[in-house]
């Protein structure tokens, strides 16, 4: 019942994104014969089959490049061929080549220091740091570079707050916490937590290398998890000349501490570190030169890997607006195999996101059986590397298959199943657009409540595919259910 009324409600959606009505039309009627039809049509059976084949142990986990995740691949395509729905990929295929560069730090090559007045402290990989791999090079390094607190690292003067007014990080090491002021409205909070725009933030200011920590009491701090996750490297995608998405010359060296090491970093400083997570805690900006110097020594292995975005199309009914795009997406990948643990080392990733892939499957055959298509056409992508910063559907914005002027809206779907009563929505990136209005919509239809992000903390906001659309001004919306559930376990 909970699944119905979610997929009731993207249908909806959908329907009304590309209905090609002006606010001047007549409102569509969501409980059209054809609608609910299609509604009707959707097989919560065939859901669970989807799933039941994408994250089934012979897939592997489907990392990216994998034969698991050309399975997965394979098999949407496969779905998509045989719903009769058309091709949308490069020159007339289903695909979409995703180049992609994968990246390992070699820990044993690898060092991180802290010069002080009374001596050099080594710090021990894993126990007190990890480091990023650098899809750049194979070699980095920083030595005895200064080092500049500062903050959260969060630059948003037209917000109110500025890490950086008093900075000088030029040719200096930043170090900052992980996250960004709690004051700020939830998804420019998700904005500016982002690494990417911190690390951009730095390199717009001089500095040549980033540290980052959390604060002691924050619960998002699992350093032995982090620590194990920093172990399966990072991809990034790959332009036609063979440079990667990220990474950048100027940065040499960024590397992740633990409580340990933020404070070796502190040593001879004229405020504690615990006065300084106080200080960005409270909401004060503060940049402080310490009296620590860092030396930071990366080598990184490149392996060139292989992967591909699934994408088909449903043409639109109407001459005109059939050049416009609404797409759903979903990502079929996750992250491979594991360390054996409790005697099984596959990561299925059922919930993430071979649920989310199955509904958009089962989506599109229930708008492929419509009387007539709607008016604009809709794009039905499943895309490759989200888990590692949704490179996927990334590349595809920027490299787009139909005119990049047409995409005019998204939806993304990711760990759609719900486990308890849908009574309210929480509709990231709504309030960037007109889809709000079609939110508010088809919401009050069903009679579910529009709310506030819950948990602002997570930065849910910028963690789907949806924002690398909205990355690029498109319209995009990524539906989460929110916390009530109509009892005392609200939340």
């Amino acid at each position: 019942m909970n699944q119905a009324r979610y997929l009731t409600l993207l249908t909806y959606l959908l329907i009304l994104t590309t209905s090609g009505c002006t606010s001047s039309d007549a409102p569509i009627s969501l409980d059209s014969v054809g609608i609910q039809a299609a509604l009707a049509s959707i097989e919560p059976s065939a859901i669970e089959y989807h799933m039941s084949v994408l994250s089934d142990d012979s897939l592997q986990g489907r990392a990216p490049g994998t034969p698991g995740y050309e399975s997965a691949a394979l098999y949407a395509q496969a779905e998509f061929q045989r719903m009769g729905l058309q091709p949308a990929g490069v020159n007339g295929t289903w695909r979409q080549d995703v180049p992609l560069r994968h990246s390992t730090v070699v820990e044993e090559e690898s060092r991180f220091s802290v010069w002080t007045p009374v001596g050099t402290q080594n710090m021990t990989y894993d126990a007190d740091f990890y480091l990023a791999a650098d899809p750049v090079r194979e070699k980095a390094e920083i030595e005895l570079a200064e080092v500049v607190f500062v903050g959260f690292g969060v630059s948003a003067p037209d917000l109110g707050y500025d890490d950086y007014t008093e900075a000088d990080v030029d040719g200096k090491v930043v170090m900052y916490l992980n996250g960004a002021p709690s004051f700020l409205p939830s998804n420019e909070r998700a904005y500016y937590s982002s690494g990417a725009t911190k690390t951009s933030e730095a390199i717009s200011r001089g500095a040549i290398g980033t540290m980052t920590f959390w604060a002691p009491d924050d619960p998002r701090l699992r350093w032995n998890v982090n620590a194990a996750r920093s172990k399966r490297g990072a991809y990034a995608w790959l332009d036609p000349s063979g440079q990667p998405n990220r990474g950048h010359d100027q940065i040499r060296g960024s590397a992740s501490l633990n409580q340990s090491a933020a404070e070796a970093l502190f040593q001879g400083a004229y405020v504690s570190l615990e006065d300084a997570i106080a200080s960005a805690l409270a909401g004060t900006p503060q940049s402080v030169l310490l009296a620590t110097r860092v030396s930071i020594s990366t080598t990184t292995i490149h392996s060139n890997v292989e992967s591909w975005n699934v994408l088909a199309k449903l043409e639109g009914s109407d001459p005109k607006l059939k050049n416009e795009y609404v797409s759903y997406v979903a990502h079929a990948d996750h992250f491979g195999v594991g360390v054996n643990f409790t005697g099984d080392s596959i990561y299925n990733g059922a919930h993430d996101n071979a649920s989310g892939s199955a509904i958009v499957l089962e989506i599109a055959r229930a708008f492929k059986s419509l009387p007539e298509p709607p008016s604009r056409s809709v794009l039905f992508m499943i895309v490759t590397a989200e888990e590692w910063g949704l490179l996927g559907s990334d590349y595809f914005v920027h490299n787009p298959t139909v005119s990049q002027s047409g995409l005019v809206a998204n939806f993304s779907l990711d760990m759609p199943f719900l486990f308890h009563p849908l009574r309210d929505i929480v509709p990231y990136g709504a309030e960037h657009s007109s889809m709000g209005e079609s939110v508010a919509q088809a919401a009050a239809h069903m009679g579910i409540a529009i709310g506030p992000d819950p948990i602002p903390e997570q930065v849910l906001f910028i963690r789907s595919d949806h924002y690398s659309f909205i990355q690029q001004g498109i319209p995009a919306l990524f539906i989460k259910s929110g916390f009530e559930t109509g009892d005392q376990r609200d939340g």
